[in-house]
C-alpha cells in the first residue's frame, strides 16, 4: 500500500474525521466530563505490533474515536472546572486543520513570508493589548512552560551569564518556573522561593529584602518572576511595585500571565492588570482565555531585540536565509528551528469572532466565578478558602454552621471524598489544591460553553453530599474506609 492517498478517498476520510469533531461538540454537554481507565484496560484495547501491511482507515478512525478519544477528560466540558480548562473556537479548529494539512515550516522568512506576517502582526496586536511601546515583540511556542524557560534564558544572557546568577520567584509560582530555571543552569539552591501574603500574592519589600540580603552573600541576583493570574488561586501579584524594585535592583522581571494575561481585554478586568507593561517579558497562553486549541503559547518581551541577541543562531547551512532584520526569521527568538505556524489559529479567530466576542467570554467567565464565590460566601456550610481571582475560586466543605467545628484533618478527607464522588459520577470534573495547611476544592470557570447554572449545580453536588456523608456518621475512619480513588 502507497503512503500517497487518492485523492477522493483523502476528501471521504478528511469529512469524516470533521464529522466526528462536530458530533462530540454538539453532544458535550450530555456527555460525561471525565473518564480515564487503567493501564491493563488500555493495552487490551489499544497495544500490540505494527502491522507489516497498511489496513483500511474506516476501521481504525473507527477505534480511535471508539476507544482512544473517550479514555480523556473532556477538558472544553461545561462542567470540567479543574485545573485550567480549555475552550477552542472552530475557527481556531479548522486553522490548525489547515497548519497540518499545509506543514508550513515557520522557521525563517525565507521559507514562510505570508505565515511569518500573520505572527508579526498578531504579535502586534499582544503588544499593543499589553501596552507595550514599539521595539517590543515576541514569538509563538508550545505554551507557558516553554516560554517561561525563554524567558529564564534571555535574562540570563542579558545579565552575562553570572555564575552565582539568582532567581526569584513565589511559593505560588507555576512548577514551570523553578524548572526552567534549573534548566538555564541555575542552581536549585538559587532559586529563591519567597513567602506571598494572605492573598497569595508576592510581597515586594520580602522580595528587596532577598534580593539585598544575596548581594551582601556575593551572589548574583539577576531575575524576578512575578503572576499575573497563578494557577492555585487566579492571584495577581503588585506587579506596579514588583517593577520598580526590579528596576532599582538590576533584575530582569519576567511576569508569568500565561493564565491571566489576556484578561487585559476585558475593561473590568484590565486595572487589576496594571503593570504587565513595565515587564521585561510577559509568558501569555492564547489556549487559555483567548480560545485556542493546545500548544499555542507566546512570550512577548519589552524590546525583543533581547531575544534575538540570546537566540539567533546562522550556521552556514542557514546563510540563504539572512535577509535583514525587516524579514524576521522567528528561529532567532527561540528554541526552535523547525516550527508550526500557530499563530494562524489567533488570527483566523480573532478575524471571524471579532474582539468584542472575546470581551464578552472572559468577562462572563470572571462573572460566573465570582457569583459562585457570593453563594459560597453566603453558604454555612462551605468556606471560601481565597479571594476569587479572575475565573478561580478555592473553597471547601465544613459541615453545618451550628455544632462544634470538624477537626481539620477530618475536613481533608471529607473534602477528598465529597471531590472523589463527584469526579468518579462523570458529573463534573473539579480539582483540588492545598492553601497554606488546608486541602481546598477548586472552581477554574474559562470555558465559553460553561454557564452558571453548570457552575451552582456542582455546588448543588457537593452540599448534597457533604450532607450525606456528615448524616452517614462518616467519621474520619468510615471515610478513609469507603474512599474510592483518590485524585488529590
Amino acid at each position: 500500500m502507497s503512503i500517497l492517498e487518492d485523492r477522493e478517498e483523502m476528501r471521504r476520510s478528511g469529512y469524516r474525521v470533521v464529522d466526528a469533531i462536530v458530533e462530540r461538540l454538539s453532544e458535550l454537554g450530555d456527555d460525561k466530563a471525565f473518564q480515564t481507565a487503567p493501564r491493563d484496560v488500555t493495552e487490551a484495547l489499544l497495544d500490540g505490533p505494527p502491522p507489516e501491511e497498511g489496513r483500511d482507515l474506516d476501521p481504525l478512525l473507527e477505534t480511535v474515536v471508539r476507544d482512544v478519544m473517550p479514555l480523556a477528560a473532556r477538558i472544553d466540558h461545561p462542567r470540567f472546572l479543574a485545573f485550567v480548562p480549555a475552550s477552542p473556537s472552530w475557527a481556531s479548529v479548522l486553522a490548525s486543520f489547515l497548519i497540518s494539512g499545509y506543514n508550513v515550516f515557520q522557521g525563517t522568512w525565507l521559507a514562510s513570508a505570508g505565515p511569518s506576517q500573520i505572527e508579526l502582526t498578531v504579535t502586534d496586536w499582544f503588544r499593543d493589548w499589553l501596552g507595550y511601546p514599539k521595539g517590543a515583540g515576541g514569538l509563538f511556542t508550545s505554551g507557558g512552560s516553554a516560554a517561561n524557560l525563554l524567558a529564564v534564558v534571555a535574562a540570563r544572557e542579558a545579565a552575562g551569564n553570572p555564575q552565582r546568577g539568582v532567581v526569584y520567584i513565589s511559593d505560588q509560582a507555576h512548577g514551570s518556573v523553578g524548572r526552567a530555571a534549573r534548566i538555564a543552569g541555575v542552581d536549585p539552591a538559587r532559586i529563591r522561593v519567597l513567602a506571598t501574603d494572605d492573598e497569595f500574592r508576592m510581597v515586594p519589600a520580602t522580595l528587596l529584602e532577598a534580593v539585598r540580603r544575596d548581594r551582601e552573600a556575593g551572589l548574583e541576583p539577576f531575575c524576578v518572576v512575578a503572576n499575573a493570574g497563578t494557577t492555585n488561586t487566579g492571584a495577581i501579584d503588585p506587579l506596579v511595585e514588583l517593577a520598580e524594585v526590579a528596576q532599582a535592583e538590576g533584575l530582569w522581571n519576567h511576569v508569568d500571565a500565561a493564565y491571566g494575561g489576556f484578561a487585559v481585554l476585558d475593561p473590568k478586568a484590565r486595572p487589576l492588570l496594571q503593570g504587565l507593561e513595565l515587564a521585561d517579558s510577559v509568558t501569555l497562553d492564547p489556549h487559555k482565555w483567548l480560545m485556542q486549541p493546545y500548544e499555542t503559547g507566546c512570550l512577548m518581551a519589552r524590546d525583543v531585540t533581547r531575544l534575538e541577541s540570546a537566540f539567533r543562531i546562522l550556521p552556514d547551512y542557514m546563510q540563504d536565509t539572512d535577509l535583514g532584520s525587516q524579514q524576521v526569521n522567528f528561529c532567532n527568538r527561540g528554541l526552535q528551528l523547525t516550527r508550526a505556524f500557530r499563530a494562524l489559529r489567533v488570527w483566523l479567530s480573532v478575524q471571524r469572532y471579532g474582539l468584542a466576542a472575546h470581551r464578552q467570554a472572559i468577562a462572563a467567565a470572571i462573572g460566573i466565578a465570582a457569583r459562585a464565590a457570593d453563594r459560597i460566601a453566603g453558604e454555612d456550610e462551605l468556606e471560601l478558602l481565597a479571594p476569587p481571582s479572575l475565573g478561580v475560586v478555592c473553597f471547601r466543605y465544613r459541615g453545618p454552621g451550628a455544632g462544634p467545628p470538624i477537626p481539620s484533618e477530618r475536613l481533608d478527607e471529607l473534602n477528598r471524598r465529597i471531590q472523589d464522588r463527584i469526579v468518579q459520577s462523570g458529573f463534573a470534573m473539579i480539582a483540588s489544591t492545598r492553601l497554606g495547611d488546608r486541602f481546598s476544592l477548586r472552581f477554574c470557570v474559562l470555558n465559553t460553553r460553561t454557564t452558571e447554572d453548570d457552575v451552582m449545580q456542582v455546588l448543588d453536588r457537593v452540599l448534597e453530599i457533604g450532607r450525606e456523608l456528615q448524616a452517614d456518621g462518616a467519621g474520619s475512619d468510615r471515610l478513609a474506609r469507603d474512599r474510592g480513588p483518590a485524585l488529590a
